[in-house]
């Protein structure tokens, strides 16, 4: 299976939206607004198109949490008109069409509808799509296992955030590698800040001894 090439991907970050985010009962809502961020942080790092969409925002569902659009000011918003499945509207499709990109990255909120639905469609349609669990979330943990099983017949690839992140980077050895190791500890992995200072700090404490 080939790596994840960031010229060759667009992120697709749908319904991420406060109202249906206190529906959330398969993943801490905390974490999971954290590992959208970070999709959206490590998307304007490397560059990669985003398109953002919202589902009745002017309801109960509630806006796009204001996050993902600071965290990738690139990224483009195309609203729909009450389709649940955003791969019906054609606006959107248009849109995903536009940029040229085959590979999909994808996470949306619920996982059951909004990450599943659009996933199955665009399999269909010939791209390859990679399905963030951990960055979409759900009213259950069965919904989402049972989702899992359904999107992976249909041929969509489940893979979580971290994951993401680290085939994107694909080396330390470059000039963003401070960059992606923040991202990592603001985010994704909020201990791995530890990990860093304690490593600053015994670097230090070797540099004051000589």
């Amino acid at each position: 299976m080939s790596h994840i090439k960031p010229e060759e991907t667009l992120m697709l970050l749908i319904d991420h939206q406060s109202g249906l985010f206190q529906l959330v009962k398969d993943i801490p809502v905390p974490d999971l607004r954290r590992n959208a961020i970070a999709l959206a942080k490590v998307a304007t790092l490397l560059k990669i198109p985003v398109i953002t969409s919202a589902s009745v925002p002017d309801g109960p569902n509630g806006p796009l949490i204001p996050e993902i659009h600071q965290a990738a000011p690139h990224a483009q918003y195309v609203g729909r008109r009450g389709e649940i499945n955003v791969w019906d509207s054609a606006d959107f499709v248009k849109a995903v069409e536009a940029t040229g990109r085959k590979t999909l990255i994808l996470a949306g909120t619920l996982t059951s509808v909004c990450m599943a639905f659009p996933s199955i469609s665009a399999v269909a349609a010939g791209y390859k799509v990679y399905a963030v669990v951990d960055a979409s979330g759900n009213s259950s943990v069965m919904g989402t296992d049972l989702t899992i099983a359904r999107i992976v017949q249909a041929g969509v690839i489940p893979i979580d955030t971290l994951a993401v992140i680290s085939e994107l980077q694909q080396t330390w050895n470059r000039p963003e590698a401070m960059a992606f190791a923040d991202i990592y500890a603001d985010f994704n992995m909020p201990h791995y800040r530890l990990l860093i200072e304690s490593y600053d700090k015994a670097q230090a404490v070797q540099k004051a001894k000589t």
